[in-house]
């Protein structure tokens, strides 16, 4: 979105973000490990991990509610490394909203813009405006605890617009919905931003939620940066084991890999597009959606033999359990639209997939 430069007067786009090589110990554990990443103006990007990977010290190293023990903090191309947290001039929104109880939704929204002494009229003015983008225009007057969780969910992420902030971070702000509000309230979220283009950088562990919303994804684990990337280059092509356990369900297949050949357990020349430089031992990673299940017809038939050991009602799509003859163990998701073509349990089955849906890792 363009926004106009408080200074000049002119239009530019403003909320770039650069982490040039932070590090954060706390009594002597390291938090976060040389993190370097940049972020552009406009842009949602998510920090995707599990608990204790760095992402939420990274947050707070950006807002300024923690100091980094060396690295540098940017914003615009200006270091704000040092800067108090209330002099950088972020919107942040923290996992329990944080509102004033004693306050309406329109004197919450309100609040920061009377910390920055704006007139009457305009803060009326933004406080209309920004209500009616989260559409609780006409809840203005209620308070806090006469609304519902997804309710007060807006009502922090419009305190947080009000002033104009170049940049929104946003700290697991859906943890404590159910599930289904979850998903509701993070199409609003990827819909606002849409509208506002703001640079939005959203801390998360739930792996849907950052696919679903971000541009890019950056997976952190043990304090750094393991794959920065487009969420369907995180879930297609993970750069590591890690990053292919973590983001959605995987099969994961010992193999070797020996002048363009790759080979099973049992011996068995497998399928893959997407091979390593180097012969030796890898991993093969196969999504179970992409792995077909198909009734061995002859002994000769391709792929890794085996058999149906369990099934899974799962809804939309069926969970197949399949034993390969050298005990490996192996998923398969099908969805119930082609269900009549399914093997049933105890079928003697081959377990098969596209070359180009497969992925080997050697780390």
């Amino acid at each position: 979105m363009l926004m106009k430069a408080r200074a000049s007067g002119t239009d530019v786009k403003t909320g770039g973000i650069a982490l040039h090589n932070l590090r954060k110990r706390y009594a002597g554990a390291v938090a976060v490990d040389d993190v370097s990443l940049s972020i552009s103006p406009g842009e949602f990007i998510s920090l995707l991990g599990p608990s204790g990977s760095g992402k939420t010290t990274t947050l707070m190293m950006i807002a300024g509610f923690e100091m980094p023990d060396s690295g540098q903090v940017l914003l615009d191309d200006k270091e704000i490394t040092r800067l108090p947290a209330h002099r950088r001039e972020l919107g942040v929104i923290f996992q329990n909203y944080a509102l004033f109880p004693h306050m309406t939704v329109a004197e919450n929204v309100a609040y920061p813009l009377r910390m920055r002494r704006v007139g009457k009229a305009e803060l009326e003015l933004r406080v209309r405006r920004v209500l009616e983008q989260v559409h609780l225009d006409s809840l203005a007057s209620r308070y806090p605890h006469q609304m519902s969780g997804g309710q007060q969910q807006r009502v922090a992420i419009a305190r947080a617009l009000a002033f104009d902030p170049p940049v929104l971070l946003l700290d697991e702000p859906l943890g404590a919905l159910d599930k289904k509000l979850r998903h509701h309230l993070r199409n609003e979220i990827k819909t606002l931003h849409k509208q506002v283009g703001k640079t939005m950088i959203y801390v998360t562990h739930d792996q849907d939620e950052a696919l679903a919303m971000s541009d890019r994804v950056a997976v952190m684990h043990e304090g750094r940066i393991r794959q920065v990337s487009a969420p369907q280059d995180i879930y297609r092509r993970p750069a590591d084991l890690f990053v292919a356990g973590f983001v959605g369900e995987v099969n994961l297949i010992p193999v070797k890999f020996t002048s363009g050949v790759v080979q099973g357990p049992a011996g068995e020349r497998l399928p893959a597009a997407h091979c390593p430089a180097v012969d030796g031992d890898a991993t093969l990673c196969v999504r179970p959606e992409h792995l077909r299940l198909e009734r061995a017809i002859s002994p000769n038939s391709g792929g890794v033999r085996g058999r149906v050991t369990d099934m899974m009602f799962v809804g939309d799509a069926t969970i197949l359990e399949f034993r390969s003859d050298s005990g490996l163990q192996l998923t398969s998701k099908v969805l119930n639209i082609s269900a009549d073509c399914m093997p049933g349990i105890g079928d003697a089955c081959v377990a098969s997939w596209a070359a180009n849906d497969a992925t080997i890792l050697t780390q």
